[in-house]
């Protein structure tokens, strides 16, 4: 069984009168919620927060440190950097600047881009793999935006849905500049 060794109930308290995010919060109750209830088991306490008790046993023993060390490094995340990107902060540019162009401006030879279109490009042009997920939001973060063609306009009449049929040619999905901010 964890116990708190420096730190008290009350310092708990305190700790959860002073945060304002949920996972911090999250941490704080039930590790309170474990101390106050007697009969409780930290499995038990842990599952009504959705973890485990090793989830629990754990934040018991890194709220211990609450007697010592302020809250902002004892109850919160450390921020992580995560992966470094493949592109260049260059390479990236270029390439916002590249989907702003139809692709026929690179010798591609299609109507407009697509993810695997641009994931291609990015291959080719940078020999860099990314997963469609990613092409998918590097192109969000260029400014595009997913464009289906529908095939009919349900609000119309009839004469102007052959119309418009008439004039529309059947693409694969692209992507457009975002008109809407």
């Amino acid at each position: 069984m964890a116990a708190l060794d420096a730190a008290t109930l009350d310092d708990l308290r305190d700790a959860l009168a002073e945060v304002e995010d949920k996972k911090p919060t999250q941490r704080l109750m039930a590790v309170i919620n474990y101390f106050e209830e007697d009969d409780a088991t930290m499995a038990e306490v842990a599952e009504r927060y959705g973890y485990t008790g090793p989830w629990l046993s754990r934040w018991v023993e890194r709220l211990d440190r609450l007697a010592d060390e302020p809250v902002e490094q004892v109850v919160y995340d450390n921020p992580r950097e995560g992966r470094p990107p493949e592109l260049s902060d260059e390479q990236y540019d270029q390439f916002v600047e590249t989907l702003h162009e139809p692709p026929e401006e690179v010798g591609i030879d299609a109507p407009a881009w697509s993810v695997p279109l641009a994931r291609h490009y990015l291959t080719e042009e940078f020999d860099v793999e990314y997963c469609e997920r990613h092409v998918r939001r590097l192109m969000s973060e260029a400014g595009l935006s997913w464009k289906t063609a529908r095939p009919e306009f349900y609000k119309s009449d009839e004469r102007a849905q052959e119309a418009w049929q008439e004039g529309f040619k059947k693409s694969a999905t692209t992507w457009t500049m975002n008109t809407q901010s």
